[in-house]
């Protein structure tokens, strides 16, 4: 057997879904690949272009050209919205069920009963008829995510100056264990304090949160964990293959938000480092499966800052230029992405947009894949790959890579 490596460039999409229109107004004209590219039009990405990316995208900007060798292809998103922690789940090889919309307030009297309860302080902070965030222990809040779709996350924004990660993920189980909303973050960041955190309190109809980008806890030593509800790891490929006694390597946001108990766990942020550990671990095994997930971009759409996004994506190009020598005739890349955050659409959430699958295997040339109508097919295909069950969801396209 051989290697099967998926990098996620979190938040890279390729052009909004048909159904924003009647889903997801706000995102009409969406395309986040595009959008960077024609406000970058000197972006350096000649990896990415080379496996395809403006085949992907479908039009050439400049001289950012379609390329006739290419492999590639792209999927339409399985998932109500546009959600990282549905989105991996669904390109595990599962069929996440619509998440349930619930404002923080909803919940707040359960939340800070069960926080209490463990022994924290609490305190609300929010004027007479307004939504409500809390504040915990002085060094952390909890309320609404505003930067996904609304109602669907909640966060633990934290200072790290003051508390340990350790305790900032203690934190986040004791909220995730009074909800059913499908995610719960705890992260946290260094140099910031908790008036930096109230002064980002930002309140949007019935929602209020902590704007995460304009509090600065992105900007210094960043670390998260995702807490999700309602997936069965059992039929997702990473769990499956384990089972197989197939090795697995989680590598960034996946370690965090993918469930499964032996695998090889590398969390993270800096994309450098994440890739630098990918590298060694693929010339370290010689098969397996190896899931990565570069989230700088999504960081970058989260605060509308197109140059901060290139710059991730001139990084991510360089550090593929460095994996593919290491990669033999029988291992497959595929690069793709888990939905949208175009930073040039006007809003700061994440973009309902088809995603990109470029792909590499040694000696391939000029496939098209198709366009997919589910991002669970990149799972059902690295099952077939490993000649392992199935996944819950997902057709493999295997075929027409190998027979090509």
């Amino acid at each position: 057997m051989a290697r099967f490596i998926v990098n996620v460039l979190d938040s890279f999409g390729v052009g909004a879904m048909a159904d924003v229109s009647k889903v997801r107004p706000r995102d009409i004209g969406s395309n986040t690949a595009a959008n960077i590219v024609k406000k970058k039009p000197d972006i350096h990405i000649p990896t990415l272009e080379g496996l395809g990316l403006m085949n992907a995208i479908g039009f050439s900007i400049g001289t950012h050209r379609i390329v006739d060798e290419a492999n590639y292809g792209i999927s339409n998103l399985g998932h109500v919205g546009a959600d990282s922690f549905l989105g991996h789940q669904e390109i595990a090889g599962t069929t996440p069920l619509p998440p349930l919309i619930q404002a923080f307030n909803e919940v707040i009297d359960e939340v800070e009963e069960n926080l209490k309860k463990r022994g924290y302080s609490t305190r609300r902070v929010g004027e007479q008829g307004e939504p409500k965030i809390l504040v915990i222990n002085e060094v952390a809040t909890v309320g609404d995510n505003l930067e996904t779709d609304l109602g669907q996350v909640y966060n633990v924004s934290a200072i790290l100056d003051y508390i340990s990660f350790e305790d900032i993920k203690k934190i986040g189980m004791v909220v995730r264990e009074a909800v059913n909303v499908s995610r719960v973050i705890a992260f946290g960041g260094h140099h910031i304090n908790l008036e930096n955190l109230l002064a980002a309190r930002k309140i949007k109809g019935s929602f209020a949160g902590i704007d995460a980008p304009e509090s600065g806890v992105y900007n210094f030593d960043y670390h998260v964990i995702h807490l999700g509800y309602g997936i069965d790891p059992k039929v997702q490929i990473p769990t499956i293959l384990e089972k197989e006694n197939i090795f697995v390597s989680l590598i960034g946001k996946t370690a965090d938000i993918i469930q499964i108990n032996q695998a090889d766990r590398f969390p993270g942020v800096d994309t450098v480092e994440l890739y630098d550990h990918l590298i060694k671990e693929v010339t370290e095994n010689k098969t397996g499966f190896f899931f990565i997930n570069i989230q700088e971009t999504d960081l970058a759409g989260h605060s509308e800052d197109v140059d901060r996004y290139a710059d991730c994506l001139e990084t991510s190009d360089r550090k593929i230029a460095q994996l593919l020598p290491h990669l033999n005739k029988e291992d497959i890349l595929i690069v793709t992405a888990d939905h949208g955050n175009d930073p040039t659409i006007g809003h700061s959430n994440h973009t309902r947009e088809k995603v990109p699958l470029l792909i590499y295997k040694k000696g391939l040339v000029g496939t098209y894949i198709g366009e997919r109508s589910t991002m669970s097919d990149v799972a059902a295909t690295a099952a077939e790959f490993f000649k392992v069950q199935m996944p819950q969801n997902g057709i493999s396209f295997l075929s027409k890579i190998i027979n090509n």
